[in-house]
């Protein structure tokens, strides 16, 4: 139950986040779209990380997986793509847990006060994760809970009064209401972004009890849980009556205080905070597994690879923590496809890491295994497509607002920049690891 709470975090936090899905593409087509998903993009990558945490359980998880399959070099690749995206993302939800804290008291988060609620949010983290990875699996149970009671009521209200109201139900829409800032091509990419990042929770392997058999079960049970709670609530709201014209982040409060009234709609604020919190301080335990991985094969510092006495990777803690709370003060909520691009080209690598395994490695311990060859093989198709589609919808975004430098700047081109950086770092991490293995035989 704590890796499948983590996972979740990890992966949803719940249906904050959703509401732009449901604003973009109505209800019927979010509804398919929300349903899809875990088929083409979740199954698949449940599955394959399934079959590979089993096999190979090692603190890392991905790195490690596509340095062994890839080679060095993709290995590095790996790591570049999952941490650069981490920029990205993790910028988001100190965001959600201001955004729902504003909704509470905007007193609260006026003028600076919201960078400083997102920096407390880093630090929250950064402590909350130094009590280690056992600790923060098993908080995230009850967080888990806290998060989805509002949700539990909001669904039995929104389902009673479809019954007993009888509303006229606004299931589908033609396009996207007038001046409605989302279409259905940002749904789908929102929509992708709040399935993504079942492959985080395999980096804390060294801190999972019996990995060859939890990991398997948390990927599939969580697998079912988000999809669950992605569409249970959307299917309330529909038969409750109320229009998807105008959803948009945070609407959850408006709905929670149509159908409950201010204390349930508090209560729904209370989850957003939750949910902030809750995803910032799973994904940060995920993350930070993965300098220390890298130092341990001599590809950074090996300060990196200090503990604490729970077997905490302090140093990787607080470098990313300060690394992360540089970047809040940066425009990165829009910039989700960004993210989806860094993040799907580091999947892709992770699938061919299963295929070339399954050729390289034959005889190698599998408890649990994906399916045979071919459909393994086949595993990778959709979220391959998907990606590619991430890809053609980022070809027209820019980076920052009209009137602005950065509206010059395709965001698809500053992903695969960014991308790209990774080969001459590993040139240059290499050298200065030779030049350094050279020093120390002179001086030895």
């Amino acid at each position: 139950m704590p890796l499948v709470a983590a996972t979740y975090f990890m992966v949803s936090g719940g249906p904050y986040g959703i509401e732009d899905v449901l604003g973009g593409a109505g209800y019927v087509r979010a509804i398919v779209i929300l349903l899809a998903l875990p088929l083409l993009w979740s199954l698949p990558t449940a599955l394959m990380i399934g079959e590979l945490a089993a096999a190979i359980p090692a603190e890392g998880g991905f790195y490690v997986w596509v340095r062994r399959g890839l080679g060095p070099f993709w290995g590095y690749q790996e790591s570049w793509l999952s941490l650069t995206a981490s920029v990205f993302d993790m910028a988001l939800y100190p965001s959600i847990f201001v955004l729902y804290l504003g909704k509470f008291s905007p007193a609260l988060t006026a003028g600076p006060r919201a960078y400083l609620w997102s920096l407390a949010v880093v630090a929250l983290g950064c402590v909350w994760n130094l009590r280690g990875a056992p600790k923060v699996g098993g908080d995230s149970v009850w967080l888990f809970v806290l998060l989805l009671t509002p949700f539990a009521v909001l669904v039995a209200l929104g389902f009673w009064h479809g019954l007993m109201a009888h509303p006229a139900i606004h299931w589908d829409r033609t396009a996207p209401a007038a001046g409605a800032p989302f279409g259905l091509s940002t749904a789908i990419l929102v929509a992708l972004w709040n399935y993504m990042g079942w492959d985080n929770a395999s980096t804390i392997a060294r801190e999972v009890d019996n990995p060859q058999r939890n990991y398997p079960r948390a990927m599939i049970g969580a697998t079912l849980l988000t999809a669950l709670t992605y569409v249970l609530p959307l299917a309330a709201m529909a038969l409750a009556g109320f229009s998807a014209e105008g959803f948009s982040t945070g609407s959850w409060v408006i709905a929670g205080r149509a159908l409950g009234g201010p204390i349930l709609g508090l209560c729904v604020v209370a989850g957003g905070i939750v949910c902030g919190a809750g995803m910032f301080n799973a994904l940060m335990m995920s993350y930070t597994r993965l300098p220390i991985a890298m130092a341990a094969d001599g590809l950074l510092p090996r300060a990196f690879l200090r503990r604490n006495r729970r077997g905490v990777p302090w140093v990787c803690v607080l470098v990313c923590g300060v690394g992360w709370a540089l970047a809040l003060s940066l425009p990165f909520e829009r910039l989700i496809s960004i993210d989806l691009i860094l993040y799907g080209t580091s999947l892709i690598l992770e699938f061919l890491a299963l295929i070339a395994l399954r050729l390289r490695e034959p005889s190698l311990p599998r408890p649990f295994r994906a399916g045979s060859f071919a459909f393994t093989c086949l595993l990778a198709v959709g979220p391959t497509v998907l990606i590619a589609y991430a890809l053609y919808a980022a070809r027209s975004e820019k980076l920052g607002d009209p009137g602005t430098p950065l509206v010059r700047i395709s965001s698809l081109i500053f992903a695969i920049a960014v991308a790209l950086l990774g080969s001459p770092l590993y040139a240059l991490t290499l050298a200065v690891a030779r030049r350094n293995k050279r020093e120390a035989t002179v001086s030895g």
